[in-house]
């Protein structure tokens, strides 16, 4: 039984996140990153794009890396490395491309335009 959060945002910066369980979750299992989606998984009408994720401990996901497994890599920029001066290299434990049951979070990019509903706002008067 896969649970995911999927952190869904569109081309004009918004974002808004959704959970898939189960029956849905399953739809997402064994893609890579850059594949499509259709949106109707999470109730909307369009693509989503898997741009990434992470896994339950916080391990990114990066696209180069093949498989579901984490891997101690060797990398010099991209994802899953910060702060690094010029040359400088790092080994670091990294997941692969491939979405499993271990997944956590996925980040995906959609073709449209979001519509995010606003919580009202409680005007609150002091006595």
């Amino acid at each position: 039984m896969a649970n995911f959060k999927l952190t869904i945002s569109d081309k004009k910066g918004k974002s808004t996140s959704k959970e898939l369980k189960d029956k849905e979750a399953n739809v997402l299992i064994g893609l890579h990153i850059g594949n499509e989606v259709d949106a109707a998984v999470v109730g909307l009408a369009g693509k989503l794009k898997i741009s990434g994720g992470s896994d339950k401990s916080g391990m990114p996901m990066r696209s180069d890396i093949y498989g579901t497994a984490r891997k101690k890599v060797l990398i010099s920029k991209g994802v899953g490395l910060k702060n690094v001066e010029k040359g400088q290299r790092r080994r670091r434990l990294i997941r692969g491309n491939t979405i499993s049951e271990e997944i956590y979070q996925i980040n995906c990019s959609y073709d449209g335009e979001l519509k995010i509903e606003e919580a009202p706002v409680e005007n609150k008067e002091k006595a």
